[in-house]
């Protein structure tokens, strides 16, 4: 059997308001910026974070930092799939607005445009230092990898951990494990150190390399972004969390992703960091439910994985940064993993992109100072088509087709999928959070005003792959999308 193992990546915010060059500020400064760390699990559900309402895991971790931070329960990612997801987050722009709509298979000639601008890079020219640690999942040829995207050092997996060889059975095949894909490669620190890894001994090795890129630029402003490969499929926890929650492989692992969470914040507090730093953690997108017993839940929500409903795109996030944060806050404001960047290049006085982002910068709200900015409407798109406007308390669903769950899978095997269809649906998420009950027939001015908010996207962002030409064929590139929404 081929094998060897694996990494992960994280991140957060702080804030300064002077601009120029910091690299190599020591801790005495009073104007060095703060240090971001962003942890963003993988396929982790609003149900798997114990201080979040229908948990059925334990992080005392990640809870410590909600209760000392900021919790959020109107928070969405840009997508409810992993490729699509990291990109919105990384450069603070809707899916579609940057042609990566869809889930990258090993070997797809679509990557990250190199025009575009990451956190990574808007920080570098702050005089940042920049980490990746883990899964990557936006290009993997060597063009595209996180080294050429603004991270000085990587280590972890190009892809998703489930896209090797080794087949799960007859289920949507080339989707869930491949004969026919190349052996899952492993780079630490920029180079290929094994193949096929054992899947236990990811989590650890990020562990291990976050805390070493803590110490390591521990007098210098840094952003580390830690992607964890679990829980996505196939889940696995190490020797020394097997057995550990009493309650199942899947909540063993989660317990380990916790205790990694931990491990690295301790590692900021013991290096004086602890009022220097920002961090957010949070999920790509909703659990994969149809594998069952290793899957994740989704809480109140309705949907997962692959769905415009709330348990695909509604994720927990936490901010915490004792010296930035005022803590022991919950706020259901909505906010966006776009909004992000633009929240970072803020509160650490960098340079904002020069390409148009759909972000807004959340600062006063993370910060204490006041409320979030508000968005006239936020848009569900999967994976090029719009499914669903959200505007306040209302979401309208456009008819389109979505997956189901048939049958749950058991044991590491995914069950049976189906396909089902939602007609023009309203629901008021307040009153109704599971999106149970239509009741666009008793509020036609709000339908109306909601399906003017679909027409604007579809403006803005048309069809991406019809746009762009359907593929990113390598060397030679499409031009980058230059459609701009309103100044926001």
């Amino acid at each position: 059997m081929r094998w060897t193992f694996g990494f992960l990546v994280l991140g957060g915010l702080l804030g300064c308001s002077s601009l120029g060059p910091v690299a190599g500020v020591s801790l005495e400064e009073e104007n060095r910026p703060p240090n971001f760390v962003l942890f963003f699990a993988d396929d982790m559900g609003w149900g798997d974070v114990g201080c979040y309402e229908g948990s059925r895991c334990r992080t005392p971790h990640v809870d410590r930092l909600a209760a000392e931070g900021l919790r959020l329960t109107s928070f969405y990612v840009g997508s409810p799939a992993c490729s699509p997801s990291r990109a919105a987050l990384l450069t603070g722009c809707y899916p579609q607005r940057i042609s990566l709509p869809e889930v990258l298979n090993p070997g797809s000639q679509r990557a990250l445009h190199p025009a575009e601008e990451t956190i990574a890079e808007m920080l570098q020219k702050r005089g940042y230092r920049t980490g990746a640690i883990g899964k990557w999942h936006l290009g993997d040829a060597p063009e595209d990898l996180p080294t050429q995207h603004g991270f000085e050092t990587w280590t972890g997996l190009p892809y998703s951990n489930d896209m090797w060889p080794f087949h799960y059975g007859d289920h949507d095949r080339g989707l869930i494990g491949n004969p026919n894909w190349p052996d899952l490669p492993l780079y630490d620190r920029g180079q290929v150190v094994a193949y096929n890894p054992p899947q236990e001994s990811l989590t650890p090795l990020y562990t291990k390399r976050a805390i070493e890129f803590v110490e390591q630029h521990r007098r210098e402003p840094f952003f580390l972004y830690l992607a964890y490969s679990h829980p996505h499929v196939p889940i696995a926890a190490s020797p020394a969390f097997r057995g550990r929650s009493g309650d199942g492989l899947y909540a063993d692992m989660i317990l380990e992703i916790d205790d990694s969470v931990g491990q690295v914040v301790e590692a900021l507090e013991a290096n004086g960091l602890r009022e220097d730093t920002i961090v957010l953690f949070t999920s790509d997108n909703g659990p994969w439910t149809r594998f069952g017993d290793h899957a994740g839940t989704t809480g109140p929500w309705r949907g997962d994985k692959g769905t415009c409903f709330e348990g695909g795109m509604r994720m927990p996030a936490i901010f915490w940064g004792p010296g930035h944060i005022p803590g022991g806050r919950v706020s259901d404001h909505l906010m966006t993993a776009m909004d992000v960047l633009p929240t970072i290049q803020r509160v650490a006085g960098a340079l904002r992109p020069a390409l148009p982002i759909d972000g807004l910068d959340q600062s006063r709200l993370l910060l204490g100072k006041g409320p979030g900015r508000e968005r006239e409407a936020f848009y569900y798109y999967y994976p090029d088509e719009l499914h669903a406007v959200r505007s306040g308390r209302w979401k309208l669903h456009l008819p389109h087709e979505h997956r189901t769950v048939v049958e749950a899978g058991q044991g590491g095997l995914p069950g049976k999928q189906g396909r089902a269809s939602i007609e023009l649906s309203l629901f008021d998420l307040e009153s109704d959070p599971g999106e149970t009950t239509n009741v666009a027939a008793a509020h036609p001015e709000v339908v109306e005003r909601l399906l003017g908010h679909a027409r604007n996207a579809r403006a803005w962002f048309g069809d991406a792959l019809t746009r762009h030409g359907g593929t990113q064929v390598r060397p030679a590139k499409p031009p980058h999308p230059m459609i701009r929404s309103s100044d926001r």
